[in-house]
């Protein structure tokens, strides 16, 4: 089972010709408000890749909360350990240019008041794979991974948005998924950073694949499913997420990167973090067109 312990937002986005430099207006099309967060995302792309998923998060007690929960019930998810509490519920602003790229500030809010504690004990064990972030605070993060390290469990860093790490945490994470700029933050040499982790190190490369560093001194490599990109803002968190699923269904790590390539890149084809995240069917269907290295 998946345990994702993490943000859960509304995003706001606009569409907008190209991205504005700073201090420049740029007129858009009609927003969208949407269900988003990238433990509402990461969740949910799981679950379509077939995992069984629960989520403990916090959201606030206003109208933006059903937009956010709603999706992830109807797709199965657990929400019970998800709070509601006297904050916001947390909202990402998105502008997404013609060609796909995108540019994201978010609103904490409720995730602020995201607490290990949600979790209760019972739950932890041998079988469940932690799905963490960086969106709620680090010190309750933190002190997910190490009860879940501690009941024997796997975990899994999405390091985003980047920040930074005491070195005895990373000892009790096995896997750290980056993209390169979140990854340099941890410092130049990948394989070293994957010799201070359990499993390894993982950063993405966009329409360029992504590299995986084991910490038993392997790389490996996998190419982006060639596509046309609408909107590329729920890439990331669908790769993790299928990764995640991959893990949790006993899959070699081999195995999840493909799968987890392939779902990232049928997730630019729509615009919205969740609106085009793939099932199990289609990330198969997906593989079958995915380069070789």
């Amino acid at each position: 089972m998946i345990l994702v312990f993490g943000s859960i937002n509304v995003d706001l986005v606009v569409p907008v010709p190209r991205l504005p430099r700073p201090g420049e207006t740029v007129l858009g099309g009609d927003y969208l408000l949407l269900p988003g967060g990238k433990g509402a995302n990461q969740a949910l792309a799981a679950r379509r890749a077939g995992a069984v998923v629960v989520i403990a998060g916090a959201v606030g007690e206003d109208g933006f909360a059903a937009t956010t929960l709603d999706p992830l019930r109807r797709a199965g998810i657990d929400t019970g350990l998800v709070r509601a509490v006297a904050a916001p519920t947390g909202c990402a602003a998105i502008m997404v240019s013609e060609g796909g790229e995108n540019i994201i500030a978010v609103a904490s809010g409720a995730n602020l008041m995201v607490r290990s504690d949600q979790v209760p004990d019972a739950l932890l064990g041998p079988r469940i794979v932690l799905v963490a972030q960086m969106e709620v605070p680090s010190a309750e993060t933190g002190a997910m991974i190490r009860r879940v390290r501690a009941a024997g469990g796997y975990v899994l860093l999405n390091l985003a948005p980047a920040g930074a790490l005491d070195d005895s945490l990373l000892r009790d994470i096995d896997l750290v998924v980056a993209n390169e700029q979140e990854a340099a933050t941890l410092g130049a040499d990948p394989a070293r950073i994957a010799a201070t982790l359990r499993h390894g190190l993982i950063v993405t490369r966009g329409a360029a694949g992504a590299d995986a560093y084991l910490r038993n001194g392997a790389t490996l490599s996998v190419p982006a499913l060639p596509v046309a990109a609408i909107d590329t803002t729920g890439a990331g968190d669908t790769f993790v997420g299928v990764l995640a699923a991959a893990l949790a269904q006993g899959q070699p790590i081999e195995t999840g990167l493909r799968r987890a390539s392939a779902a990232a890149g049928l997730a630019c084809l729509a615009r919205g973090a969740q609106a085009a995240m793939p099932d199990a069917a289609a990330i198969e269907e997906a593989m079958g067109r995915l380069p070789q290295r």
